[in-house]
């Protein structure tokens, strides 16, 4: 088994930027939204934070993409990539109504494999 690279210890910065991303989809997506009939499109965030959650998730991803060059994390990293590209995918292809429930158990798979994927890294330390 090969050492994980120290770069998988800042798994928790993606971990609170998930949990941001939750709470955000929430403000912009919550059920009051949906009561109120508001278009989540006309009163989202604004220039700059939607630039940051960009880059966060690029970053993200750019970071995966690393993660899979390593044998001992490359199962954990591909599969938070499978489980982004289906939520991606589902939450294109839904109503308004069920892109937070999706957003929700998206974003909980992702935490949890990489709370699983920090777990596995230090074991082989």
């Amino acid at each position: 088994m090969t050492e994980p690279p120290l770069s998988v210890f800042i798994a928790p910065l993606f971990i609170a930027f998930e949990i941001i991303q939750l709470v955000a989809a929430e403000k912009l997506l919550g059920i009051r939204q949906i009561e109120a009939g508001v278009d989540p499109r006309r009163s989202g965030p604004g220039e700059l934070a939607s630039a940051l959650w960009t880059g966060a998730m690029l970053a993200e991803g750019a970071w995966l993409l690393w993660l899979l060059g390593h044998e001992t994390l490359r199962v954990h990293a591909l599969c938070v990539l499978l489980v982004t590209l289906l939520g991606f995918t589902l939450r294109s292809n839904c109503t308004l109504r069920w892109v937070l429930v999706i957003l929700t158990i998206e974003g909980a798979l992702r935490m949890g494999l990489m709370v699983s994927m920090l777990g596995s890294a230090w074991r082989a330390l």
